[in-house]
């Protein structure tokens, strides 16, 4: 022992923290591993990037903002406001947007982060259900990614009503209504939420200290959580030769750093630049909320139009039972919207439980060999399209010059019939491409070029696939349905397990692969 002679303070400070904290073992332990390289794993890391964005800026945003209602005499640099009564809310917002030097930048950038965080939360998670990267052992990981949404979600929606303008105003009308219309509790969270009766006092208060605390607090934790659990179960990756479920191919640590240094600055500079050039939330063009005014063609924001949507095309349904009155019109699309992602969030325990194997999996599916989760997802995705959709019917209707109630009919009768139709062509296609690769395999690649034969027929001449491209189109395994038995029969549960699946394995619902036996017949190799 040396007692440190001989090292440069920086490394007697790097051993004392690591002989107290373990820091620099537990990272070199780590910058061992290995990383997948796939261009589709930069969906997660755009995630973390907004997001850190959002922090950042909403730091900055809150040294200015004033959450309060109370009502001051606006005198700053918009002139068409000047005089006018507005919220100190409104007030503030305003000051950011034209009297702090980069205040409507930042501001600007904050939305477009939160937009695109969403939107990247969104499409990362149909990149890891459409893959099967939720299943065993990263089931959790799914749920923290599911509430990571989820809370995204509502963090904008509460961001979105902070300003205090006409806007926002008219879309927290909609809040209030929905709320309202849950049975016996609605009017209880109505009041504790707005201090009152709508709009009450301290409405902007509450929800800064949701969106500034309570949200960011859980996303977080969440993230942290969700990032530990990348570390401890490793990458997922595609198929291909040499990758295994018991091994990980790809790039080491520090390179995948730099990689993701650059592409953080890329990210960035995206954003700002879409704040720079792009105007989004222009509550100067609003006014200041009143309760007797509504905002002309207001839409939500984009990850909250499936909400809307449903409440514009319910129609006016309501029933009174034992005195009180059910506000169906409410009801029904708010229940519908959260069976919607309910079931978003409860898909890979159920299909583990229609699976029914237990295994680790860390080899990803192609979407094509899995036709019904490819068919659910881009049905539940076209729901979600056609609902957002509709909830600019006003729009639609002026744009293209027809009628408000035909743009409505369309999208009820849309709700019911895409999804269908979606789910039936989505699944079609997955089949057919799996038969695709099956003839591939057996006949080899078309390569265009005509042959005649001696006895007068052309033929096309097929070119033997490489053993790369082989191992890619028979790498997947195909389950076979839970036979119907009096160990499965038993219970209704039991025989919902084994209809469902037959629903997801049975002869018309996958191509079985080439077999060796029928690969070394046609193509006559031993």
């Amino acid at each position: 022992m040396n007692g440190g002679k001989g090292m440069e303070k920086g490394e007697r400070v790097a051993a004392w923290a690591d002989g107290r904290l373990g820091v620099y073992s537990q990272v070199r332990a780590k910058a061992r591993k290995a990383f997948p390289d796939h261009w589709s794993f930069m969906l997660g890391e755009i995630c973390l990037y907004s997001f850190i964005i959002i922090i950042v800026t909403g730091v900055y945003l809150t040294l200015y903002f004033h959450p309060s209602m109370n009502q001051v005499e606006y005198t700053g640099s918009y002139a068409p406001l000047r005089g006018q009564l507005v919220s100190e809310a409104f007030n503030s917002t305003m000051h950011i947007s034209f009297d702090v030097r980069g205040g409507l930048l930042i501001r600007q950038a904050h939305h477009w982060a939160a937009l695109v965080f969403v939107g990247a939360m969104l499409v990362h998670m149909m990149r890891v259900f459409f893959t099967g990267a939720f299943r065993k052992p990263r089931e959790i990981n799914w749920v923290f990614g599911f509430l990571l949404l989820v809370l995204g979600m509502f963090a904008g929606l509460t961001g979105y009503d902070l300003p205090d303008d006409l806007l926002s105003g008219t879309g927290l009308m909609v809040v209030h209504g929905t709320i309202l219309s849950i049975p016996i509790v609605g009017t209880y969270i109505s009041m504790f939420l707005f201090g009152g009766e709508f709009p009450g006092n301290d409405l902007v208060a509450r929800f800064n200290t949701i969106h500034v605390l309570l949200i960011p607090a859980l996303m977080v934790a969440l993230l942290v959580a969700h990032l530990i659990l990348v570390l401890r179960h490793r990458h997922t990756q595609y198929p291909g030769p040499g990758r295994t479920n018991k091994n990980v191919v790809g790039v080491p640590l520090k390179v995948r750093v730099v990689k993701s240094a650059g592409y953080f600055s890329l990210v960035s500079g995206v954003i700002f630049v879409m704040a720079a050039v792009a105007q989004i939330n222009p509550v100067w063009a609003y006014g200041p909320y009143r309760a007797d005014q509504v905002s002309a063609g207001s839409q939500p924001d984009w990850y909250m139009g499936v909400a809307d949507g449903l409440l514009r095309v319910m129609p006016g349904w309501e029933i009174a039972l034992w005195g009180h009155t059910l506000a169906l019109d409410n009801l029904i699309p708010l229940s519908v919207g959260l069976g919607l992602f309910l079931a978003m969030g409860a898909y890979p325990f159920i299909e583990a439980w229609v699976t029914d194997d237990d295994r680790d999996q860390h080899i990803l599916d192609r979407p094509r060999n899995r036709p019904v989760r490819t068919g659910l997802g881009v049905a539940w995705l076209s729901f979600y399209l056609v609902a957002t959709i509709g909830a600019a019917n006003d729009i639609i209707a002026i744009r293209l010059h027809i009628s408000f109630e035909s743009v409505t009919w369309a999208v009820r009768i849309a709700l019911f019939v895409v999804p269908v139709l979606a789910y039936v062509v989505a699944s079609r296609i997955a089949l057919a491409l799996q038969r695709q690769d099956r003839d591939k395999v057996l006949h080899g690649r078309e390569t265009g070029i005509v042959k005649r034969l001696p006895h007068g027929e052309f033929v096309e001449v097929h070119e033997p696939l490489s053993q790369e491209r082989l191992h890619a189109l028979t790498r997947h395994e195909q389950y076979q349905p839970i036979p119907a038995g009096p160990e499965n029969g038993s219970r209704l549960s039991q025989r919902l397990r084994v209809r469902l699946s037959r629903g997801f394995y049975g002869e018309d619902a996958q191509i079985p692969k080439p077999t060796e036996q029928e690969y070394k017949e046609i193509t006559g190799k031993h």
